[in-house]
């Protein structure tokens, strides 16, 4: 049952998407928005119920290359956060307004951390910071140029990583729609 119950699930979720119906991960809170978490705020409810997302793709591509896939625990293998393809050198961009967390080196990688208030963090891996630790930033805001590091050369890419207080989460909840669906892993199907 499970091979084939999966198509139609996936047919489901994918349609769901597309239509901006579904935020998963998203909890509906009593206020404006929904929440993940204890209190990053995941985006604005409109009058047809649909939550907004509250970030923005941070290359103007909507297209995931390789997607989030969970850690069984804190520190085992999984993928903490997703990939969107992106030409090196270009510009990332600022996810949401925030005041910029860390800007440099790490695990000789260059990263670029903005804390969004809440205990929501974003980090964009691998950029050339274009911004230092203390600046504050506006959504939108050229803040790195895309560099080697998570991706190699031949397939560049930026990797978007989001926290809340200090867990990573999966950043889509936090998105506008992928220009397509997002393939789940098979470790992600439920039975």
């Amino acid at each position: 049952m499970r091979s084939s119950a999966r198509p139609v699930l996936l047919s489901v979720v994918c349609a769901a998407m597309l239509s901006g119906a579904v935020v998963f991960g998203a909890v509906p809170s009593t206020g404006a928005g929904a929440s993940v978490g204890s209190g990053a705020s995941v985006g604005t409810a409109t009058d047809s119920g649909r939550v907004e997302a509250r970030w923005v793709w941070p290359t103007g591509s909507r297209v995931v290359e390789r997607a989030w896939e969970a850690p069984s625990s804190d520190y085992a293998a999984g993928h903490r956060g997703l990939d969107v393809p992106a030409a090196l050198g270009s510009t990332a961009s600022a996810v949401d307004d925030g005041t910029v967390a860390f800007a440099g080196a790490v695990g000789g990688r260059t990263v670029v951390t903005i804390d969004h208030g809440d205990g929501l963090v974003s980090t964009l891996d691998s950029v050339t910071p274009l911004v230092a630790a203390g600046d504050e930033v506006v959504q939108g805001a050229p803040v790195g140029r895309v560099s080697v590091g998570h991706c190699p050369a031949s397939a560049p890419c930026l990797h978007l990583g989001a926290r809340v207080d200090g867990r990573y989460v999966d950043p889509m909840a936090y998105l506008p729609p992928a220009e397509w669906p997002v393939l789940l892993p098979e470790s992600a199907w439920p039975g």
